[in-house]
């Protein structure tokens, strides 16, 4: 079962996407390496050394446990800054290829007999494990081979091989490439932004719903609404209160979740004494990449949703089924 799903994973993560790297793709035709092994005539670095293997081990516990602030230490300069203009599903989704797992897991290092770090990210459901090659220095360049393999597989039957590209920018070793994938972000931000589009939509749909549950549960503890979404976030100090009753996290309590922006809206209340009523909105922060359609949750508690081209949604939109 295991294997079955690496396999799925692995051609999601081969998916040519990019233009390819031809050092790298010349390097990784060339070598033969096992990740224990040094390839005849090139310079290798020692087990204990850092440089790009430390580099390679910090990638990939960054990207077990999705933890963005420690990936984006080891992207170059110029993807750096695409990077943090993708949506964030697109950047887990970027992080998700190195490790071919769909949850946040729990990194561990060791090293094998010869002294070779080894990786492993633990999940609920799948452990796989990653074993690092050592580098292959080319000037400011280094390739590294690297195993995959589920931890359950004892026999290697499923073993995947891929070779890690690195380039030294600033005295510091950065991702180049990933198999045959040139991390070019600039070139795919847009791309990868609008792959993740129904993943954000989704979202959003799933914050409007949340939201309102939360006004709701704010209306019946406190008997009126929230006068912002700032009192249904974490309380500011102590135990919950009108003014921080902790129903929502914290982005969801500052208007914006995966790209969306969500607006929380008080109708008054009826002359003939009916409680006031609220209206939900959500809006692509960026639209056409992190999201098309814009959300709209009426007085009467129906969504509606339609493509206005980033414009806040209203309820004469179609009802969403």
């Amino acid at each position: 079962m295991h294997s079955r799903k690496l396999k799925v994973r692995r051609q999601v993560f081969l998916l040519s996407c990019a233009l390819l790297f031809a050092a790298a793709n010349a390097v990784a035709q060339e070598s033969s390496s096992k990740p224990n092994e040094s390839p005849a005539g090139t310079l290798s670095e020692t087990p204990s050394s850092g440089g790009p293997s430390a580099a390679l081990r910090a990638v990939l516990t960054a990207t077990c446990s999705q933890n963005q602030a420690d990936f984006v230490r080891f992207l170059t300069a110029r993807n750096k800054e695409a990077f943090s203009r993708m949506s964030p599903p697109a950047r887990v989704a970027l992080m998700k290829r190195f490790v071919l797992l769909n949850e946040p897991g729990k990194p561990t290092i060791s090293s094998n007999p010869a002294g070779r770090p080894i990786v492993r990210c633990q999940t609920p459901d799948v452990t796989t494990e990653m074993q690092i090659g050592g580098a292959e220095l080319r000037d400011n360049i280094a390739f590294l081979p690297m195993e995959l393999r589920d931890a359950t597989d004892s026999t290697g039957e499923d073993v995947h091989q891929v070779v890690m590209g690195f380039v030294r920018e600033d005295g510091e070793w950065k991702l180049l490439s990933l198999g045959l994938l040139l991390l070019d972000l600039p070139a795919l931000e847009v791309e990868w932004d609008a792959a993740e589009i129904e993943s954000t939509e989704k979202s959003a749909i799933e914050s409007v719903y949340k939201v309102a549950a939360a006004v709701e549960a704010y209306r019946n503890k406190y008997a009126h609404l929230p006068e912002s979404l700032a009192n249904l976030g974490p309380p500011l100090h102590g135990t919950a209160s009108g003014e921080g009753a902790g129903l929502l996290d914290g982005d969801l309590a500052n208007g914006m979740k995966n790209g969306y922006n969500i607006r929380y809206a008080i109708l008054g209340a009826s002359t003939l004494g009916a409680p006031a009523k609220y209206e939900l909105s959500g809006t692509p922060r960026q639209y056409g990449r992190t999201g098309r359609r814009s959300f709209f949750r009426d007085a009467n508690g129906t969504l509606h949703a339609a493509d206005r081209h980033g414009a806040v949604g209203s309820a004469t939109d179609p009802k969403l089924e």
